[in-house]
């Protein structure tokens, strides 16, 4: 399989080229990605953790899926596409909102991610792929609130940045009671 290639944006989300996804993390540049949160009909957020072979930030827990739109791809089309490879499941998605993030996730690479946000209510089971996929859970916000708070070592650098700001919009689409 060909590595992936990048879709390079500027500040503005507008392409200003294309490169291979490991050069594109080695030079820590701005390239399109896609973060998925998807919740149950209880508000519970489903978690992944990533599978160890991942080629960064192997075995930690984050959102539901994380992906690259391919060249011609649609953040939107990519976010479906994503959860089908990595969970076996279609769900509808809305767009929640966009935002840039630049950080060292090891292994000398950087993400540097103009990244569109999506969420969506999970309603059927997940067939996880295990190259993807170690393991997954669903929790309440209180309780992922509080393990973040004891174990930050254990989650994505982007879930950490994107946790707080999601609840928000979950709570307008869910009706929960803690």
């Amino acid at each position: 399989m060909n590595e992936e290639i990048m879709i390079l944006v500027d500040e503005q989300d507008q392409e200003i080229g294309q490169m291979g996804k490991i050069e594109t993390h080695q030079k820590g540049l701005l390239h399109r990605a896609v973060s998925v949160f998807l919740v149950d009909i209880y508000g519970n957020w489903l978690l992944q953790q990533r599978a160890s072979t991942k080629y960064h930030s192997p075995n930690l827990w984050t959102n539901a899926v994380c992906t690259h739109p391919r060249p011609g791809e649609t953040p939107s089309d990519a976010a479906k596409r994503r959860l089908t490879e990595e969970l076996g499941v279609e769900c509808e998605l809305t767009e929640l909102f966009t935002f840039i993030y630049n950080e060292q996730v090891g292994e000398g690479l950087i993400e540097n991610e103009y990244d569109h946000v999506f969420l969506g209510i999970i309603t059927s089971q997940l067939q996880p792929n295990p190259q993807e996929v170690s393991n997954y859970m669903y929790i309440p916000y209180p309780a992922l609130e509080a393990d973040i708070a004891i174990n930050p070592h254990k989650y994505t650098v982007w879930f950490k940045k994107l946790y707080n700001i999601v609840q928000p919009y979950i709570l307008d689409k869910v009706n929960i009671s803690y």
